[in-house]
C-alpha cells in the first residue's frame, strides 16, 4: 500500500510497528502461518490461519503486543462431520476470518482441496477467545455456503464485513468467476433469505501470471467514506517462487463497483498494487491480507509471505497501515 502503485518491489522483512513503540521484528510462533487474520480480545491479540498437520485443523496464536507470539490450541479439534461429508478429502480448514458480532465471536473458515471447486464455508462461534477463561469454547454453527463443480464460484476464503447501515456481508472466492459477496442474516451469520450471490471482482482467463484467472482472498475495509477491497493476485503456495501479491480498489457502496487508482473496474481485472515483493527480497509472495483497526485508532495489515531463507516457509507478517493525502492505503515496514 504507497500512493499505492509505488509499493511494487517493497518487501516487509519481519517488522511491525508496535502499538506503543518503534518498529520491532516479530518473534516466537510466527511460522507456519498461511492465510492469517487478526483480532483483539481484551488485552491480547489473536491470529488464526490455515491448519497444518501437527498443529490442528486451524492454527491459533496470541500476542500481548503484536510482536511476541505464542501458539494456542486449534479452536476446533477436528473438521466437523458435516464438512467432511461435503468435502471427503479435506485434511485441514483454510483461510479463517473472525469478527465480534453482538457479543459473540464468529469464526468463518473454508474446507476444500487444492484446485477443487468442491468447497464449503463453515462457521463456529464463541463468547471469548481466551483459552484460560471459564467461558471459553467453540460451538459449530454448520454450513454457510458451498460450491460444486460447475458453479460460477469457489466457496473458500471467507471475509466478514459490515456496511454503514448495519448490514452484514460475507465476501469470498478464489479463481473461477472471482470474488463474491452475499448479504447475511444478522441473527445467524449465514446468507439472508433469497440473498443473491454477486461477483464484485474478477480476472479474465489468461490474465494472471502463468495464465489463468488468479484472484482470491478478499478483505473489505471501511475507511474515509470508501469501502476498500483488498485481494490477492497470481500464485500462492510455491514457497519462494510464489508470485502472490496484494491489490486494492475502492467503492462508495459495499456492493461496488470497485475501481483501482487508475479508474479500472475490478470486475474487469483492475486493482492497484498494494504490496508486492521483489526477486531479491527475503519474504516473497505476500498475500491473503486482513486488517485490524485497533482501539488506539491505528490500522494494521496482517498477511503471510514465504521466507526464502527458511526454505520458503509461510510466515506471519504484520505492518502498520496508513492512508495517503488522496485517501489511499500505504503499507509501512522496514527491510533488512
Amino acid at each position: 500500500m504507497r500512493g499505492v502503485a509505488a509499493l511494487a518491489g517493497l518487501a516487509l522483512i519481519g517488522a511491525v510497528a508496535a502499538p506503543d513503540g518503534p518498529s520491532l521484528r516479530l518473534s516466537g510462533d510466527i511460522a507456519p502461518a498461511h492465510d492469517p487474520v487478526l483480532i483483539r480480545d481484551g488485552a491480547h491479540y489473536y491470529a488464526y490461519s490455515t491448519g497444518q498437520r501437527g498443529r490442528g485443523p486451524l492454527i491459533a496464536r496470541t500476542s500481548p503486543d503484536l510482536v511476541h507470539w505464542r501458539a494456542l490450541p486449534s479452536p476446533l479439534a477436528a473438521i466437523p462431520a458435516w464438512a467432511l461429508a461435503a468435502v471427503p478429502d479435506a485434511r485441514e480448514m483454510w483461510a479463517p476470518d473472525i469478527a465480534k458480532v453482538d457479543g459473540r465471536y464468529r469464526l468463518y473458515y473454508s474446507v476444500s482441496t487444492f484446485g477443487s471447486q468442491r468447497s464449503a464455508i463453515g462457521l463456529a462461534s464463541a463468547v471469548t477467545l481466551d483459552p484460560a477463561s471459564a467461558d471459553h469454547g467453540w460451538r459449530d454453527e454448520g454450513l454457510v455456503v458451498a460450491s460444486r463443480p460447475g458453479d460460477g464460484f469457489n466457496a473458500i476464503d471467507p471475509a466478514f464485513a459490515r456496511d454503514r447501515h448495519g448490514g452484514q456481508w460475507l465476501a469470498f472466492g478464489s479463481f473461477w468467476d472471482g470474488i463474491q459477496l452475499v448479504r447475511l442474516d444478522p441473527r445467524t451469520g449465514k446468507p439472508a433469505a433469497n440473498a443473491a450471490i454477486r461477483t464484485i471482482a474478477r480476472r479474465a482467463a489468461g490474465d494472471s501470471e502463468g495464465g489463468g484467472n488468479a484472484i482470491e482472498a478478499p478483505f473489505i475495509v471501511d475507511h474515509g467514506g470508501w469501502y476498500w477491497l483488498i485481494v490477492s493476485f497470481d500464485r500462492c503456495c510455491r514457497g519462494a517462487m510464489s508470485s502472490y501479491h496484494l491489490r486494492v480498489g475502492r467503492a462508495r457502496s459495499i456492493e461496488g463497483p470497485y475501481r483501482d487508482r487508475a479508474g479500472r473496474a475490478m470486475l474487469d481485472g483492475g486493482g492497484t498494487v498494494l504490496l508486492r515483493a521483489g526477486p531479491a527480497d527475503r519474504y516473497r509472495g505476500p498475500g491473503h491480507a486482513g486488517v485490524l483497526h485497533d482501539r488506539d485508532g491505528r490500522d494494521y495489515l496482517i498477511h503471510h509471505a514465504y521466507d526464502a531463507e527458511a526454505k520458503g516457509a509461510s510466515t506471519l507478517r504484520l505492518a502498520r497501515l496508513r492512508w495517503d493525502a488522496q485517501g489511499w492505503p500505504i503499507v509501512e515496514g522496514e527491510t533488512s
